[in-house]
């Protein structure tokens, strides 16, 4: 069980922009892409990832700091007893709530001699220790095999309209993945008993979702947002223009006399919310005026109207 402050190389009071930082660097450095003829470097990528996952859960953080929870996420102290953290003699901490059965540092070792009429002495046969009187009770269970950690990368429209993934896992096996709705960079799946195997059965598949930006869609909480280039014609006119969505192309009427700003609403192509249903498409209207054009210089040059009005005026100039 690695700690995962020496693992990224890290202070244990460091913060998260270090803990990103460090991540970083030695991510780029054992990426499998970067390594693919060397395993031992995509095994030492897995357990930075693990280590990076587990100091960025603020409660995972938490745990491992006081001792809870091992690197790998498993529990130090079964049953929330024992050593250091039982609280002393006679003390016994559940759920951490201690209980203290009174009397002297034996108390508490006497009371279940007295349950289970004298087994701790061996009476049952089976050895020295509550074990023998109590199905092992005290006996660490057998550990399961380590968590690991995954990255995927979803593109932008499958992760606005939950596209099923395929990942492809360490033993060469694949599984499909359903998004969850209202999933973001950094939304984390657990697959069970896909992780190493143990001695207590196989850990899980900690799936980290990395959402990829898009060359023109940009996600406004649960919305998305749009630039939409229109002439100067549909501008002035009005009419129907055919529109990218995430779900794909859409009709969309533009209104007589749009200006450049105007903002219409799509309603229903953005990304799912996690209570059900979905967020909005807000395009953005951008009147793409051409370059040089003669005719349109001297159409405007020839406009009554060109002069009339001052649109910067409500800026004060």
């Amino acid at each position: 069980m690695a700690d995962p402050y020496a693992t990224l190389g890290v202070p244990r009071g460091a913060g998260e922009a270090d803990i990103k930082k460090a991540y970083r660097k030695l991510a780029k450095e054992l990426h499998p892409d970067r390594n693919k003829d060397n395993p031992a470097k995509a095994e030492q990528f897995a357990k930075v990832t693990q280590a990076y996952d587990l100091l960025t859960d603020a409660d995972k953080r938490a745990r491992f700091d006081r001792g809870e929870i091992d690197g790998d996420g498993n529990p130090t102290q079964p049953f929330g007893f024992g050593g250091a953290g039982a609280g002393g003699p006679g003390g016994f901490h559940p759920g951490g709530r201690q209980f203290d059965f009174g009397g002297e540092a034996g108390g508490f070792s006497d009371i279940f001699e007295g349950l289970f009429g004298g087994a701790r002495r061996g009476g049952g046969g089976g050895g020295e220790g509550f074990s023998s009187g109590f199905g092992g009770f005290g006996r660490r269970p057998p550990a399961k095999g380590a968590n690991v950690p995954y990255r995927l990368a979803v593109s932008f429209t499958d992760a606005a309209t939950l596209a099923p993934q395929r990942v492809t896992l360490r033993d060469g096996k694949t599984i499909d993945l359903k998004l969850p709705p209202g999933v973001e960079t950094g939304t984390q799946m657990r697959l069970a008993g896909k992780g190493e195997e143990g001695p207590g059965g196989a850990g899980d598949a900690i799936v980290t979702v990395e959402i990829q930006p898009h060359r023109f869609f940009t996600r406004d909480g649960d919305d998305v947002r749009l630039d939409l280039p229109v002439t100067l014609a549909e501008a002035v006119l009005g009419g129907q223009v055919r529109v990218p969505t995430p779900d794909g192309p859409v009709m969309m009427t533009i209104p007589r006399g749009a200006t450049s700003g105007k903002v219409m609403r799509l309603k229903g192509r953005g990304f799912h919310h996690k209570g059900g249903g979905r967020g909005d498409l807000l395009v953005t209207l951008m009147v793409d005026l051409p370059a040089e054009d003669a005719d349109l210089a001297a159409f405007v040059e020839a406009w009554p109207g060109r002069t009339q009005g001052n649109p910067r005026e409500r800026m004060g100039v």
